[in-house]
């Protein structure tokens, strides 16, 4: 287990807590490796009946660590399915047990689509939710591509994926991504609040509710897809670009990509 991914299980809801707070918890390879091993343990241990997500330090989650994208943008060939990123996304999609976020701060790329997957959400009033995948040069993964413009519709969710701008708590309450939008300093409390009341429902009878609202050979299927787009942006000159810019902290010039 990454020493950045923190678990505790206490009353049958299994905390998974982001603890990399220097970095805005931005997500090693490390990092999703311990993610797709809690994530698997909540389906598997009977004790587990939630799982909840949650960070230390004042954001959600920057997303992923560029400087692993830089690094595995530099290989030449590789699946990314055979990652540890795309462990943890499948897990997600066969997870069929509850799962709630408490969303603090930034929650930039994995941490939005992370929510996707999420039964219950709670946000800060003022948290700033992003996807800017296509800044980077990417494509977007997670299933994202088919959950969330099925959650907001399709021009609110291209406008997120094209432009990359942020939206903040309330919005992302108004707009279908959040069951709360709170105060920062009772995000905590509510989402563990939420988890404890699902923890307390009959298990089998929310297990089954889950599995009959998502279809997880679908979303996996899709994920693959995705993996596929990612990977062979990722290792573009545009990528590079993106990458060598956010580096360098400037604008990425595109004018001669096509």
């Amino acid at each position: 287990m990454s020493e950045h991914i923190k678990t505790d299980l206490d009353g049958g809801v299994l905390t998974v807590a982001f603890n990399r707070a220097d970095k805005k918890n931005a997500i090693t390879q490390a990092m999703y490796t311990a993610l797709a091993e809690a994530t698997e343990r909540a389906k598997a241990d009977d004790a587990v009946r939630v799982i909840l997500f949650r960070s230390e330090g004042d954001s959600f989650s920057a997303g992923n660590d560029i400087a692993d994208f830089i690094s595995l943008g530099a290989q030449s060939s590789g699946d990314l399915v055979e990652m540890g990123v795309f462990r943890f996304l499948k897990a997600l999609a066969d997870l069929d047990k509850p799962a709630v976020a408490a969303v603090r701060g930034r929650a930039v790329g994995i941490g939005l689509t992370l929510l996707l997957h999420c039964d219950m959400v709670v946000v800060a009033e003022d948290a700033l939710l992003s996807v800017p995948f296509v800044n980077l040069a990417l494509a977007p993964e997670a299933a994202s591509s088919l959950l969330l413009p099925a959650t907001i519709g399709h021009q609110r969710a291209f406008e997120l994926f094209a432009l990359g701008e942020a939206i903040d708590g309330r919005t992302a309450l108004a707009w279908g991504l959040a069951n709360r939008a709170v105060a920062a300093d009772q995000v905590e409390a509510k989402a563990r609040e939420l988890a404890d009341k699902l923890a307390a429902r009959a298990p089998n009878s929310i297990r089954k509710t889950k599995a009959l609202m998502r279809d997880a050979e679908t979303l996996w299927s899709l994920m693959q897809r995705e993996a596929h787009a990612f990977g062979s942006q990722m290792r573009s000159p545009e990528a590079m670009e993106a990458f060598m810019a956010f580096s360098q902290k400037r604008t990425p010039d595109f004018s001669k990509a096509g």
